[in-house]
Order: C-alpha cells, then structure tokens, then sequence
C-alpha cells in the first residue's frame, strides 16, 4: 500500500475528500515526526511503537580501498509490532496449519 491507496481508503472510510484525507495524514505524519525529533516514543496501540535509537559511532573499512574510516553515529528509527497486529498477522497461518492438519503431504504418519 503506498500513500495514494491509503488517501482512498481514509476518505472512503472516513466519509471525506480525497483532499480532506491527504490533509489529515500530513498532520499525523507531522506529529509523529516532531516527536520522533524530541526523542519521544509514540506508541499506536494494538498497531505499533516507533522509537528513536542511536548506532554509536565504530570503525570500519572502505569497502573499494580496504582504508579504514570512522562511521559516524547516526539516529534510526525503530518499529516494533503490537501484540494485536503480531497476533492478525500471524493468525492466518495459524489457520491454514489448523485446516491442514495430520493430511499434510510432507508430514510422516507414525505406524
């Protein structure tokens, strides 16, 4: 899904414009970026939690002269999955082995 599916969907969900929809994923957007700058978390419930952390700096090698450099330290992002979204996405899965069951092809019957 990119941005542009995601505009149809909220508007069509949410009974708007497609303009209106734009409009109210920038400033979620924004707000989550402004507090991803302050250093805070921001939690989606059951959805996700997106914290900022810091990769110290470390030495390392140019990969085309073999040179040693310094990697400087640097701010990632880092997304970890809701329980629920974990559970959703898994939940198929969980499903299809249930349906299977013993009649799986590639599983041995014990004599």
């Amino acid at each position: 899904m990119n941005r542009g599916h995601l505009i149809s969907r909220v508007a069509k969900k949410a009974k708007v414009t497609k303009v209106a929809a734009d409009q109210m994923l920038d400033v979620v957007f924004a707000e989550m970026a402004e507090a991803l700058k302050r250093g805070e978390k921001v939690v989606i419930k059951d959805l996700m939690t997106l914290s900022v952390s810091v990769r110290q700096s470390r030495n390392g090698r140019n990969p085309q002269t073999g040179e040693p450099i310094t990697i400087e330290e640097k701010k990632a992002i880092r997304a970890k999955a809701g329980k629920k979204l974990e559970t959703m996405l898994n939940r198929r899965r969980f499903e299809e082995v249930l349906r299977e069951g013993i009649d799986r092809p590639d599983r041995k019957k014990s004599s």
